[in-house]
């Protein structure tokens, strides 16, 4: 893999925690756009299944760990996190040796790379922090307010220490980057917002699914993780009120993904009795969930209003838009910069409020056609991920001092 040279100061490392690589397509889009730059790129990650410990794939180097078990409870998150660290340290050692490398680019979550970085910094690499979720807000999230004090507290110094040692830092929105700036002391300059847009190359509409079109006259769609967190289970008990308290039964829901919250998910549509108007075909080929969402006449984001959510921008909404979809959504902030009147917004966490708005869409066609109309220009003209690139480009400009 020598052979993949780039000048001194344009040698990439991203470390990669949360998923495999190529499967994370913030990780991937970044990747690839740096090499187009000239740069270096060799990517730690976990293992997927069948995957080889090393790699190149579209000019990035990669190199893999076999992948723990995720982890449960405070010592399965200890397990978790202390042995991907480790293992991470050891393939960058062995990078280090073998070909070095200039710049450490670290996608969160956890924020436990800040220590790896550490150990490299007197060494006079730079060190670059891609804020993708904000660490202490997710797991109150994860664990609804009730999780444990001291993790909490700990999550906070990790990412304290991150914004500390951090060259730069990569936001993916307005929110995190005054997180950066005012929880985070990081100087303005030193903050690049490069957003989570899809990329219009893989996000395309295409041919209905006859089956499920034959399922209702209107389908509602959802894509997306599945964890505690995300609000899966606040859109089934929407449904069981669209049913019940609205007096609708001309729909079907297909929810396409899988998480932690899975085997609870389909626990509760069977207790609320929801069976024939709800269906979780799990992970499914890129080609069958264009498909599926293409067959939907509205899409939907359930994720409940709270600290982590409130801040977050949710790349699902953007690819609904893209396909040219109206959206449902809980009324949280980056939600609105996101989807503007593309979607409809319910009360905060209030499941009947969204589904009211859920029959409101069903009963309005046109309605639908124009939120359609309004979402995929703003993602054609303003959020794709082709918009974003230089961005980030001009991010690296800035830690490299060169220009690109």
């Amino acid at each position: 893999m020598r052979s993949m040279q780039a000048p001194v100061g344009k040698r990439v490392l991203m470390l990669l925690e949360n998923n495999p690589y190529p499967q994370d397509g913030r990780v991937r889009r970044e990747a690839n756009v740096l090499v187009g730059a000239g740069y270096r790129v060799t990517v730690i990650a976990p293992a997927g299944p069948k995957q080889p410990w090393r790699d190149i794939i579209n000019g990035v180097r990669v190199y893999r760990y076999p992948r723990p078990p995720e982890g449960e409870g405070l010592i399965g998150y200890l397990w978790e996190y202390g042995y991907s660290l480790v293992a991470a340290c050891l393939l960058s050692l062995f990078l280090f040796f073998y070909d070095d490398f200039d710049i450490i680019h670290a996608h969160n979550p956890p924020d436990t790379f800040v220590l790896l970085a550490a150990g490299y910094k007197p060494l006079g690499k730079r060190f670059v922090f891609d804020h993708h979720d904000l660490s202490p807000e997710m797991y109150y999230a994860r664990f609804r307010g009730e999780g444990n004090k001291m993790v909490y507290q700990a999550l906070l110094l990790l990412e304290q220490l991150t914004f500390r040692l951090s060259d730069h830092v990569i936001a993916t929105n307005q929110s995190y980057k005054a997180i950066a700036t005012q929880r985070g002391g990081v100087p303005e300059s030193r903050v690049t917002i490069v957003r989570n847009g899809p990329d219009l190359n893989r996000v395309r509409t295409a041919d209905p699914d006859p089956a499920l079109r034959q399922k209702a006259p209107i389908i509602i769609g959802y894509v997306g993780e599945m964890g505690y967190h995300d609000g899966v289970d606040y859109l089934l008990r929407a449904i069981k009120h669209l049913i019940d308290d609205v007096g609708r039964t001309d729909f079907y829901c297909v929810l396409v993904g899988q998480g932690d919250a899975w085997p609870e998910l389909q626990e509760l549509k069977t207790e609320l009795g929801l069976d024939d108007y709800v269906w979780f075909p799990g992970f499914v080929s890129d080609a069958e969930l264009m498909s599926y969402l293409s067959t939907a006449d509205i899409c939907v984001d359930p994720d409940p209003s709270n600290p982590f959510t409130d801040r977050s921008t949710m790349i699902k909404m953007a690819e609904f838009m893209a396909l040219g979809k109206p959206i449902v959504a809980f009324d949280l902030t980056e939600h609105r910069f996101t989807a503007q009147d593309a979607a409809i917004y319910a009360r905060a966490n209030d499941e009947l409020d969204f589904a009211r708005n859920i029959a409101l869409l069903m009963d309005d066609p046109e309605r639908r056609a124009q939120m359609a109309r309004i979402g995929k220009e703003r993602i054609q003209t303003q959020l794709a991920w082709q918009h974003q690139e230089h961005c980030l480009i001009e991010a690296y400009d800035k830690i490299t001092g060169h220009t690109t």
